[in-house]
């Protein structure tokens, strides 16, 4: 089908622009007035990155998605190896081997590994024989997840590992699955965090039975999630004792930062204050306090949130909340006009994927989720995620563009 340019999504594509070069200029701000220079030029990487972004989302952009079709199988499988031969071959930073050096250039597969997954996802649920919800269907998607999440656990990297399992609880919505139902499935892992406190954990199976009884899926299925629910609990402080060390540290930090506030807490604390002190219109642009004394660490990647708290306030911070609002409302838009089903499940995984990394990211500095490292989609520094987020953009306009074929 022949690209038609003047009916592209030109709305969600400027969004996204914008949020881009907004990133630029919080990365710039972030690290100003640093004395490194090599910080100092962290936003002409990114706009380097921003350009190798455009080109690569512009050749995703031309390539027919019936190729991506045919292909998912294998580019999961070349993903796979990927992310086993990083474990072998890559570098090691702060405890975790996530990346390929090329100079000074990062490429991290676990992105690729992301984008891999939710094509073969999209391709398995396109043409899965018999319901895509079936007992069957659901537990094969699930071996097809927990594979690159099983490596990637290695790495170690817990916060990416949880962007696998949205993109997979995702699939399920979109193939029709009631929030009911997803609460059964889930449910286990509710079970393993109330387990912590008996009165809370009889509670919540309390409310589970109660559920149960309600949605009534059948005495197999409903005596299933009792007894898996039933061993959650049981098994919790062998998993709690299985964790790392910094894992159960960002745990405990989530729940109360005081704890160690010169530790563990203290990125939580700081990112609190930035943000708490930005009021209403924030401090101006180059005017972060908490930047400039670098009290705020990591501010240009997992915090950057936090500079644009601060700087613009609580009116600029609802600004890139309603970009993020307005691309995913074009996202799913796009996925519900779509004919092929492969196509729309395309498009909602990225939409999934950009979803969550939002919500954990905003949360993360406001303190409402655990510090897991996942960055600000096109806010973030870094080059393979800008990359990333770029090529899901391009795979939902390619979509948009050929929305009238099966």
């Amino acid at each position: 089908m022949a690209i038609q340019y003047r009916a592209l999504d030109w709305k969600l594509l400027l969004a996204v622009a914008a949020l881009t070069a907004i990133g630029i200029g919080l990365i710039y701000s972030a690290h100003h007035y640093s004395g490194s220079e090599l910080r100092q030029g962290y936003y002409l990487k990114q706009i380097m990155w921003f350009a190798i972004s455009l080109f690569t989302a512009a050749i995703v952009f031309h390539i027919p998605l019936k190729l991506f079709d045919a292909g998912s199988y294998v580019f999961y499988g070349i993903s796979i190896l990927l992310l086993i031969s990083v474990l072998v071959f890559g570098s090691t930073r702060l405890g975790a081997t996530r990346w390929f050096d090329f100079g000074q250039f990062s490429v991290s597969p676990s992105d690729i590994a992301k984008l891999a997954l939710m094509l073969a996802l999209a391709r398995f649920f396109s043409y899965t024989r018999g319901s895509p919800l079936s007992g069957r269907n659901l537990a094969a998607s699930l071996i097809i997840t927990l594979v690159p999440v099983a490596l990637i656990l290695k790495q170690p990297d817990l916060g990416t590992s949880l962007v696998f399992f949205a993109l997979m609880i995702g699939a399920w919505m979109w193939s029709g699955l009631s929030p009911g139902y997803l609460a059964l499935l889930l449910s286990p892992l509710v079970s393993l965090i109330a387990s912590a406190d008996t009165l809370a954990w009889a509670l919540y199976f309390a409310a589970l039975l109660g559920l149960i009884f309600f949605l009534r899926p059948g005495l197999i299925f409903g005596s299933i999630t009792v007894a898996i629910n039933l061993a959650c609990g049981i098994v919790t402080p062998f998993v709690w004792n299985s964790l790392h060390n910094y894992q159960r540290l960002r745990i405990l930090t989530f729940l109360d930062p005081g704890q160690d506030p010169r530790g563990a807490g203290y990125q939580i604390i700081q990112s609190r204050i930035s943000i708490g002190s930005g009021g209403l219109t924030g401090k101006g642009f180059l005017n972060s306090t908490q930047s400039r004394l670098e009290f705020l660490p990591e501010r240009h990647t997992d915090f950057v949130f936090s500079v644009l708290g601060e700087e613009f306030g609580f009116l600029g911070s609802l600004i890139v909340l309603g970009l993020f609002a307005f691309l995913l409302f074009r996202m799913v838009r796009i996925a519900l006009r779509c004919r092929s089903k492969f196509s729309s499940y395309i498009v909602f995984g990225a939409a999934t994927i950009i979803l969550f990394q939002v919500f954990v990211n905003i949360g993360m500095t406001i303190g409402i989720t655990p510090v897991t490292g996942l960055p600000l989609p096109f806010l973030s520094y870094g080059g393979t995620s800008l990359v990333f987020n770029w090529t899901l953009i391009a795979l939902a306009l390619a979509a948009d563009n050929a929305w009238q074929e099966y």
